[in-house]
């Protein structure tokens, strides 16, 4: 699937949601319009810098650019059913006709009356039509063999937005007029005008075989499917002019149109399908024959106010945006649920421990629960009104599914029972609509907002934190005050309890998180390092540390017991506002303003059992490196010491061959045996050897076999043999390196001038190599990200991705 994004086109993946990878084009180069050929094999994309760019997208790989020769933006294109032709409608009110084999324009056809916004091929080869609408409202055929217009459909009263050929001699097309004609294009008259009372963006024919009787086909004959601004699929019957069958949708149709209203929509053969796109980009897929919704692809998200684990595995995340509307995300799909209920922008959301359940809070002023059934639908239960303001702040019990707490702009705390027929499996799934919900304490807890509240492991004590820079304790019981944390010095925006000790943890828009201890209310420890308001604050690695995103987009991992910040991670470029872990204590969900929803994964575990396993290995080639030491087997220990990257277990090496009788002789057969890229480490390891006396002998040993051995032009071939030749003259005399060695430095440009070395000329480009790089001490991993995941590395909880 495709979906053109700015100056890209991103691939996904229709089965995991997933994106494959991107088409990308300069940046300056929105995509206007783009077509793939009907074998699926070419996609062609237009930009506002007028150019047509052709991708083999499977790779993905650009391989042809050309100009679109149009004076103005390309509108629209279309294939030719061979895939050989392929026509561009410009906003310079002209036609292209490009041949896609021999790379050239074949046709330009001009008549159209503004932009040009609809182009499609005949399906007939034979015929060697192209059909056009443009901004009179008119359908123009145009006779490509001749280059002219040889006819004008007029019939539609607003802009034309589809196209559809029944067979070779009937066309329906749809318009903004909301009415739907079919055309004779034989007689080239309208037979049929079907009025259907909303602005239509497409409509795709029915196929004639098939059983769509669940569509109110009873009979034989021309159907079709159209999509507009109600937001809802509707069949109709040509030669009725009726409306057979109208989908179900758990929204109230609007006669305007909103976000809810359907820009487009197709029908997909190999997958029995039909395919919309809203207006608030959600991609959804509908079977055919039933109209049943079978996969949703949310699209754009806006600001991502909350974000929860979901299911008893946390096999999905329910989303809080900038709407009314909830979205439940698979993680394994992307498939989406979005739920409706809520009147106004939900601005809060809890889960209860077992996944099942979970509570919403909007500005609405009111609060719903809603259950995941066996099948991983969700439903709205029950509902409850008592606020006067915005719901901002929602926890639920920890131990049992029995309580909900709220908190408001209206500065008051509420309680609310749940009923024991929602927490019943047998008798919430017989709940029709959703049950009222009552306040069983009420009580006024701060002097401004209440941005936080939280309940204790035990659902004994409740937190809650407020603008007025306060947090309070208070007994769950009878919501009667316990006590006052005082000392953040701006609003506190967090509360949290630690899973393990008597302490509360809390963040504040002064930049700090601070951790109360629940006996005596005093702080015992701040932790000092956002430079921005931190909104959320969770315990991680079973509350040994806290993990805390800011305002800033940062997260960052405080270890509690050494009050350091051992880890920060930049995954996102606005405020974090959702934070939450899942029941393993492995994995790590943030949501942001940007849009963004990211998954971090904990993998201290993995990287532990990596490092375990390298250190074993290196144990192992040392213990082998012995043996071969003891054995005499020379060669090979050299060669295993280079590979182990370690400059004195090399030296030892090269010292316990010349204790050996004739030992000068055993060094340079095995020198000389050694491949290049080890005579080039061999190199790089002397020059630090030769640094200090008690090694300089050994040094001197290998450079002279390097030198009696190696021809001068090899040697040039060395990486870092300039580098090296000056790093060892100062260190060595004139007498140790002989007139002959001093006459080949000098011959192949390395003069030795007293205490320094100058090189002239340098080694040519080609010649040079860069230095040998060794390896670093940190590693950071990035895992999988949008609907991407990323990593790190660091103690406790340190891989976040």
């Amino acid at each position: 699937m495709f979906c053109p994004c700015g100056s890209k086109v991103n691939v996904i993946d229709v089965e995991t949601g997933a994106l494959l990878h991107s088409l990308q084009q300069d940046e300056e180069e929105d995509v206007t319009a783009f077509a793939l050929s009907p074998d699926d094999e070419v996609l062609v994309t237009g930009s506002r810098a007028l150019l047509l760019r052709r991708w083999h997208w499977r790779e993905p790989s650009c391989e042809r650019t050309w100009r679109a020769v149009h004076t103005a933006p390309v509108a629209t294109m279309a294939f030719d059913p061979t895939a050989t032709l392929l026509a561009t409608g410009g906003c310079d009110s002209t036609i292209k006709i490009w041949d896609m084999i021999k790379h050239y324009c074949t046709h330009n056809l001009k008549g159209s009356s503004g932009v040009v916004h609809l182009v499609e091929f005949h399906p007939d080869i034979s015929r060697l039509q192209l059909f056009s609408s443009s901004m009179d409202y008119k359908i123009r055929i145009w006779d490509l063999s001749s280059s002219k217009c040889v006819a004008v459909l007029d019939g539609h009263f607003s802009a034309v937005t589809s196209l559809a050929f029944a067979d070779g001699n009937t066309l329906l097309s749809s318009g903004r007029d909301k009415i739907c004609m079919v055309w004779d294009l034989e007689t080239r008259q309208s037979k049929r005008t079907v009025p259907v009372y909303e602005t239509v963006e497409a409509a795709v024919l029915l196929p004639e075989e098939g059983d769509f009787s669940q569509l109110g086909v009873k009979k034989q004959g021309l159907h079709f499917v159209t999509a507009g601004s109600k937001g809802i699929l509707r069949v109709w019957d040509v030669a009725t002019a009726a409306c057979v069958h109208t989908q179900a949708v758990p929204f109230a149709l609007r006669e305007e149109p909103s976000e809810r209203s359907l820009s487009q929509c197709q029908f997909v053969p190999a997958r029995n399908e039909i395919l919309t796109v809203s207006l608030e980009h959600n991609i959804v897929f509908y079977d055919a024959q039933s109209l049943q919704l079978r996969k949703q692809l949310a699209g754009y998200n806006e600001e991502v106010l909350d974000v929860k684990f979901l299911g008893p595995g946390d096999s999905h995340i329910v989303v809080a945006t900038n709407s009314p509307q909830l979205k439940v995300f698979e993680l394994a799909t992307s498939h989406c649920q979005i739920l409706y209920g809520h009147t106004e922008t939900i601005l809060a959301l809890d889960v209860f421990r077992k996944g099942l359940m979970f509570v919403t809070g909007a500005k609405d002023r009111s609060i719903r629960v809603w259950r995941m059934g066996r099948a991983g639908r969700v439903t709205c239960v029950a509902q409850g009104l008592g606020h006067a303001h915005g719901v901002g702040a929602v926890t639920c019990s920890r131990l049992k599914e029995n309580f909900i707490v709220t908190s408001s702009q209206d500065c008051t705390i509420k309680i609310w029972n749940i009923p024991e027929s929602l927490t019943s499996k047998a008798k919430a799934a017989s709940i029709s609509s959703p049950e009222p919900l009552h306040a069983r304490v009420t009580e006024r807890g701060h002097d401004k907002d209440i941005n936080s509240v939280a309940v204790s492991p035990n659902d004994k004590l409740l937190a809650t934190g407020s603008q007025d820079r306060l947090a309070k304790l208070w007994s769950c019981s009878d919501c009667s005050l316990l006590g006052v944390f005082s000392g953040h010095k701006r609003g506190i925006w967090c509360v949290q309890f630690s899973p393990v000790d008597q302490v509360l943890a809390t963040s504040s828009a002064d930049g700090t998180l601070k951790l109360w201890g629940l006996r005596d209310f005093s702080c015992l420890k701040t932790f000092e390092g956002h430079d921005a308001s931190v909104l959320k604050i969770i315990f991680v690695s079973r509350g040994a540390q806290l993990l805390s995103s800011g305002s800033d987009g940062l997260l960052k991992l405080w270890t509690i017991k050494t009050n350091e910040c051992v880890k920060t991670l930049d995954g996102h470029e606005d405020k974090i506002w959702g934070l939450h872990s899942n029941k393993k204590d492995d994995t790590v969900v943030t949501a942001s303003s940007d849009s963004c929803i990211t998954l971090w994964q904990d993998v201290t575990e993995i990287e532990e059992k990596e490092a375990q396993a390298k250190q074993e290995e290196q144990i192992m080639k040392e213990q082998e490196l012995s043996n071969l030491l003891h054995e005499k087997r020379y060669l090979k220990a050299l060669g295993l010491a280079i590979s182990l990257d370690r400059p004195h277990t090399v030296l030892t090496v090269v010292k316990a061959i010349l204790k050996e009788p004739e030992g000068r002789r055993h060094l340079e057969e095995n020198i000389v045996r050694l491949r290049k890229d080890q005579k080039e480490a061999v190199l790089a390891f002397l020059v630090t050897w030769n640094t200090n006396s008690r090694n300089c002998h050994e040094a001197q040993a290998v450079m002279e076999t390097l030198l009696k051995h190696e021809a001068p032009d090899s040697l040039l071939q060395f990486s870092g043999i300039k580098s090296a030749v000056e790093s060892l003259l100062p260190y060595t005399g004139e007498a140790l390196w002989g007139q002959e060695v001093l006459a080949w430095v000098r011959d192949h440009g390395m003069l030795w001038g007293g205490r320094g070395m100058s090189v002239n000329p340098p080694l040519p480009p080609s010649q040079a190599a860069p230095s040998p790089v060794h390896p670093g001490l940190g590693h950071i991993q990035r895992v999988r990200d949008s609907h991407s995941f990323s990593g790190n590395l660091c103690q406790g909880f340190p891989t976040l991705t």
